[in-house]
């Protein structure tokens, strides 16, 4: 077991509130009739039935890491570092991603082009 990070947490609560059937803003979790216990600040390292087999496959990424089992069809980012579903041979996760690699790209060039001359 290990403590979750800023992001994992925040991305639980995402998936939770947005798209598990069982929650409630008023009520919480409903078939509990209390707090939902996904949303403590503490994880024991369980988590609800539906929650991971109909909610966390919603976000692969999150789903790879809670499950420390290999991610099928993620492919690294060659930047951050993030996992992310490749499109094709798209090799970052984001435009921006890609935008960074290529302005390091044409700095490298630059560089070397100039310590040639």
């Amino acid at each position: 077991m290990r403590e979750l990070t800023r992001e994992e947490k925040a991305a639980i609560r995402s998936l939770v509130v947005k798209w598990c059937a069982n929650y409630d803003r008023e009520y919480g979790c409903l078939p509990l009739d209390c707090e939902c216990y996904m949303l403590g600040k503490c994880w024991t390292g369980a988590y609800c039935r539906y929650f991971r087999e109909a909610v966390l496959p919603l976000n692969p990424a999150l789903e790879a890491t809670l499950t420390d089992g290999p991610a099928p069809g993620l492919r690294p980012c060659a930047v951050c570092g993030r996992l992310f579903a490749p499109e094709g041979k798209r090799a970052f996760c984001s435009a921006a991603c890609a935008e960074n690699a290529r302005r390091k790209r044409q700095r490298d060039y630059m560089r070397k082009r100039r310590l040639d001359c």
